[in-house]
């Protein structure tokens, strides 16, 4: 038998927590001195008190503790509850993470209010093309929702036109569309120019995307997520200029140099359809 002191340091917790435990019938002293009061544990009990610890990190509240416990939860069944609790927590660290990027991108919005130049914008005519795409509905047009949505389309698209021997001859093109029945939800396309198709369903959709009268062009360095500074000069340039969005258009995207394992290093060509005020 050892002493609460002893077993608390066998144990590696406080003297504190051992009686905090005690009171909520989570672990017992094997004894108690009816005379003295003194409470005294067993080495076998290490066993329950592992699996409190290990079950208290692993996000369960001390009250929920107990009816795990009296199933006598086994190791496997533990290493199973880590393996998951692992996938919560690096699921919400990525998206803190994500959070603190998007917190940083508007802090240098906010920097360089004032001193956005709009020399760079070019209005000008987009040709129509013909296009093989994917698609897929993202939440909304947020940065956070787009990414994961459209990011995968493209490696498979190319892997599909490879299969089909339907060669791209132009730079990879994204462009979106509100989502039927949804508020906030868009469409969004992840497309590559192509010449003739040979017919049959090879898993993608050939589209003739119609042109661009007029739209404001500024091209934007850099990853997609940083696309907003880029966004807010088109958008002063607008202003200032006497145009207006094409209402319910979104702005196409051209990657001129696509680099998906280095988007620090990419190219990207803003297309917003405008008109005249």
């Amino acid at each position: 038998m050892f002493s609460i002191g002893d077993f608390a340091a066998m144990g590696r917790v406080s003297v504190r927590m051992l009686r905090h435990y005690d009171a909520l019938g989570l672990l017992r002293p094997a004894r108690v001195d009816p005379s003295s009061g003194y409470r005294y544990y067993s080495a076998d009990q290490l066993s329950r008190l592992n699996r409190i610890i290990a079950l208290k990190d692993l996000g369960f509240t001390l009250e929920q503790l107990s009816p795990i416990l009296d199933e006598k939860v086994n190791v496997t069944e533990l290493r199973g509850m880590l393996r998951l609790r692992r996938a919560q927590l690096q699921d919400h660290l990525a998206q803190e993470s994500a959070r603190l990027a998007r917190i940083e991108a508007r802090l240098r919005l906010i920097e360089i209010e004032g001193h956005m130049s709009t020399e760079e914008v070019i209005l000008k005519s987009v040709p129509p093309m013909r296009i093989a795409e994917l698609s897929a509905v993202a939440a909304s047009y947020e940065g956070q929702d787009i990414g994961p949505a459209i990011s995968p389309l493209y490696p498979e698209l190319i892997k599909r036109m490879e299969q089909a021997g339907v060669p791209m001859i132009g730079a990879p093109i994204a462009y979106y569309d509100p989502a039927p029945d949804a508020s906030d939800a868009v469409t969004c396309h992840a497309a590559f120019p192509v010449g003739d198709v040979p017919p049959g369903d090879h898993g993608f959709a050939v589209v003739d995307l119609p042109g661009i009268e007029q739209a404001a062009t500024l091209i934007h360095h850099g990853p997609m997520e940083h696309v907003d500074g880029t966004m807010q000069v088109l958008a002063k340039w607008i202003d200032e200029n006497g145009y207006q969005p094409t209402e319910g258009k979104f702005a196409r995207e051209v990657y001129l140099d696509y680099h998906p394992e280095h988007p620090e290093d990419g190219v990207t060509e803003m297309q917003l359809p405008v008109r005249k005020t």
